[in-house]
Formats: C-alpha cells, structure tokens, sequence
C-alpha cells in the first residue's frame, strides 16, 4: 500500500517493488542476484586486471574496453546490492536521500557505458575504414580525452536529471513500481507541472542518445561495406572477430533501455518493467566481458596468462 504524503518535504523513505511475493522465491531471487553480481564481478575485474598489466593490451580498443568494464562494475554495484538486500531481509524500504543517490549513479553509468560504446564504435570504425590515418585519430592524448568526455558527460546528464527530478514536490504516495529508483517511477508521484521540465531534459537526452545511435549504425554499414571488400575470408573473419562484440554489446543495452523507457503506456506492466530493468541494469554488465572474451583472442591469453601468474605465485 503506498502511503499518501502531502509533499516531497515529508518523504522519508520509498517503497520498491518487491522481486517476488512469497519468501522462498524471494530467498531465490538473493540468490540468483548474488550469482550474477559474483560472475560481473569476476569477468569485468579479470578484463581491468588483464588491459592494467599486459602491456601489449595498451590499445585504444583495449583502453575503451577497461573504460566500458569500469562502468559495469559500476552499474551492478549500483542496482544490485539494495536488490538482494531488500530480498534477503524482506523488506521494501529505500531512503530517500538513498534513492536519489541510486538514481544519481544509475544515470551516471548508464549514460557513460553508453558514451562509451559509441566511442569503441568509432575506434573500430577508423581502425577498419581508415587504418592508415588510426594512430593520428586514436593517439593516446586522443583516447583520454574521448574517455574523459564520455564521463563528464555521465555525470552532467546524472546530475541535471537527478537534481531536477528530486527538486519537484511528490504528493502521490511513495510507491514506486521497480526494484530500483527510476525516474519514469518517480516522476508518476508528482503533482506539479513542472514535470514538464524533466520530460524537456527526457527528450533533450533522448535526441542526443538518437543522434549516437545514428553515428554508430552509419559506422556499422561502413564497416561492413569495407569487410566485404576484403578477398579472403580469413581476413573478414578478424575483422568480424573484433566488431560482432561490441555490436552484441550495443544491440541488448540500447533496445532493451530505449524501449523500456518509450515504450506504449498500453502495454506498460510491472512485470514487463521490471523485466526489461534486469535484462540492461543487471545481465548487461555481468555478459559484456564474456561476450567480449569469447570473439578476442588476445584478451583470452591475456587473462589466462593473468590466472597463470596468479596461481604460481600462490
């Protein structure tokens, strides 16, 4: 039941959606969110660990690659440990101050890994389409820069959408229909036009993600293009083996973000919300370094060498 408050003022706490209703499956859900937390944990520290040491790795894909396992760790740290406590201990409750933190960082990875992706888009781009122009495009200084706007450009999107959003009064209740702080759910609770500014910020970073996603599928048919001219097949297949990755990366991230946010209000559903918030807020970080590792050969031997050191000295 949500209790009725009269204004934001007065909200001490939200009450998140509940994972499950009965205590075996919530006992479950503490489970199955440990395992994946566990696996993200272990995938994207072994692809920091593996790009930190191996000297060979210190390329600009490799560069984005730690960048992009950062942000993961980052999300999965953000959603996931509130989850499996609200699970574990039975309970609904998240403060208020702690769900505008939640929607801060959230916003803050989300919109970094995104950033990001779009930049590893344009590496491989300029790798494939005009190899001989990669070292003065891509040079180190270039890469730093390129990484640091992608954070800045987090962190600034975060902080205008969460200070917007936390700045308007709440007097609809404080029930939010995710296991997680979302401004979509928080922005149902208010009771002033002022929405309307936040919905102004919604459609400024939406055209702004649209015009991203434009430059990586111009890309993508200019890679592709330029694959295909390659003769031998071997040759496709490394150039295949080092942009299918980032394109399996990009296509459940962005369509299960973008549609869980744009979709219809007519089949809107709880369980169809919480569903696509697990599919990219959960199981996208914790699959991006397998499927990454899976299609590269370089950063396989790089980690098992990692894992071989590491067990020789122990």
């Amino acid at each position: 039941m949500s209790e009725e408050m009269s204004n934001s003022s007065s909200i001490s706490h939200f009450l998140l959606l509940p994972l499950a209703d009965t205590r075996q499956l919530q006992l479950l859900h503490f489970c199955l969110f440990l395992a994946i937390s566990l696996a993200a944990l272990l995938g994207n520290g072994l692809i920091i660990s593996a790009v930190a040491c191996g000297h060979h790795l210190h390329t600009p894909m490799f560069f984005f690659l730690l960048n992009l396992a950062l942000t993961d760790l980052g999300f999965i740290c953000t959603t996931v440990p509130k989850a499996m406590h609200n699970s574990l201990w039975n309970t609904r409750n998240i403060s208020y101050s702690g769900c505008a933190a939640q929607v801060f960082f959230f916003l803050f990875f989300m919109s970094a890994e995104y950033f990001i992706l779009t930049v590893m888009c344009y590496d491989r781009y300029v790798s494939i389409c005009k190899p001989l122009h990669y070292g003065t495009l891509l040079g180190s200084r270039a890469c730093a820069h390129m990484a640091a706007a992608a954070w800045a450009s987090g962190f600034f999107t975060a902080l205008l959408h969460t200070a917007n959003t936390f700045s308007l009064p709440l007097c609809q209740g404080n029930a939010l229909s995710q296991f997680l702080c979302e401004i979509p759910q928080i922005l149902k609770l208010s009771c002033s036009n002022f929405k309307l500014r936040e919905l102004g910020l919604i459609a400024t970073s939406t055209c702004l993600c649209f015009g991203s996603f434009v430059f990586i599928a111009f890309s993508y048919v200019q890679i592709f293009r330029a694959v295909l001219r390659i003769p031998s097949e071997q040759g496709q297949y490394k150039v295949f083996s080092t942009c299918l990755p980032h394109l399996a990366m990009v296509s459940p991230f962005l369509s299960t973000a973008v549609f869980s946010h744009l979709k219809p209000l007519s089949i809107s559903s709880p369980s169809l919300d919480l569903t696509l918030s697990v599919l990219y807020s959960v199981m996208s970080p914790a699959l991006n370094p397998f499927i990454y590792s899976l299609r590269n050969q370089e950063l396989r031997a790089a980690v098992w060498t990692l894992k071989t050191g590491w067990y020789q000295e122990h």
